[in-house]
């Protein structure tokens, strides 16, 4: 049973079409879903091609109780974020390394995926479509969620037999309210992932099963939770939905991409940058105990782009970290910020402009 779509019983916003902008609080964004005007949809049945995929009215969609999504979990998603430049320009950030990741992903699921290029087109037509989302220059960013979903009807465990390749948007602002750094507890009960699982790629079910730590960790009054590995329990891996960083002297370590750690794009960019500007990188392994002798801690990803962290606790441990301007992480945030928002020149080619 292939899924269709229907018009959202929640109520949405909407935008005139005389209007740049839709009819948002641009300075109250949080990041919550805000509904905007389309969504891209494209199908595939095995045995042949991906279809073309079309722009469609954002909405709900109809979907087979026995679908491979709802019953095995065969899903992928990604994230990634649209820009308005100063100039008025939209631009995308590194759409082509989600692509590629997503193609991962599918590999380790089982999946057949749209092709690189009709992911990249597709993200392009859906911000096109909803380009009065976009928010203006320095009031956020217009995230960008593509979902690969087993859609197809299958009892047993199985691939499923039909995918759909969907996007949707919304404008958002910050991942976490707090102007100032996060303050994270390490869990070393639960595992987030294991060796030789899924780990490292962005499947559906890596998520739901962080959602008891996150809640404990926040009833508390903490922002988020850091994940050990299940190997050892004595090495740092991931925070909920973010890589992490530790810097001592000259040199910032982060944990390797080796199947356990989602390889984050804004993890790649940050690492890029931080050696532009003299520091030594290193991917390794990286012991609660180095955690704790850090100069600063600071996390990655694409909902949050780059915040520093305040305070861990592990057990009756809490360490305070270096943050404000002199940080690295505030310098490293502004490089990015910067390039993202086209207030300086995009030399490394990350920027994909998409204006007509």
């Amino acid at each position: 049973m292939a899924p269709s779509a229907h018009p959202s019983s929640s109520p949405l916003l909407t935008s005139r079409e005389e209007e740049k902008y839709a009819d948002v609080k641009w300075d109250e964004l949080e990041f919550a879903l805000v509904p905007t005007d389309y969504m891209y949809v494209a199908k595939y049945k095995q045995g042949e091609s991906f279809s073309e995929g079309e722009i469609v009215p954002y909405g709900d969609i109809s979907i087979s109780p026995c679908a491979g999504i709802l019953n095995y979990g065969q899903g992928l998603f990604e994230g990634l974020k649209a820009y308005r430049t100063e100039n008025g320009r939209i631009t995308l950030f590194r759409p082509d390394e989600n692509a590629l990741r997503m193609q991962i992903g599918a590999d380790r699921l089982c999946m057949t995926p749209p092709s690189p290029d009709q992911f990249v087109e597709a993200v392009k037509q859906t911000v096109l479509a909803n380009n009065k989302w976009v928010p203006p220059p320095g009031k956020g960013a217009l995230y960008i969620r593509p979902l690969l979903i087993g859609t197809g009807a299958i009892l047993g465990v199985a691939s499923a037999p039909e995918y759909t390749f969907l996007i949707y948007t919304s404008p958002v602002g910050n991942y976490h309210k707090a102007s100032s750094g996060l303050n994270l507890k390490v869990d070393d009960k639960h595992r987030r992932a294991h060796s030789g699982g899924t780990g490292g790629v962005k499947s559906c079910t890596n998520y739901s099963p962080v959602l008891k730590s996150l809640v404990e960790a926040k009833s508390s009054g903490f922002s988020d939770v850091l994940f050990l590995d299940a190997a050892t329990g004595k090495n740092i891996e991931e925070i909920s939905t973010c890589n992490i960083f530790i810097l001592k002297g000259n040199i910032v370590s982060t944990p390797p991409t080796s199947g356990t750690i989602l390889p984050g794009i804004t993890r790649k960019s940050i690492s890029e940058l931080a050696r532009d500007i003299g520091y030594q990188i290193q991917e390794r392994d990286v012991s609660v105990d180095e955690l704790l002798e850090a100069e600063e801690v600071f996390c990655t990803g694409t909902a949050m782009v780059l915040k520093a962290v305040e305070t861990v606790t592990f057990h009756d441990k809490k360490i305070k970290y270096k943050t404000g301007e002199e940080a690295l992480s505030t310098k490293l945030h502004l490089m990015l910020t910067n390039i993202q928002t086209g207030v300086v020149e995009d030399n490394k080619g990350w920027m994909v402009d998409i204006s007509s």
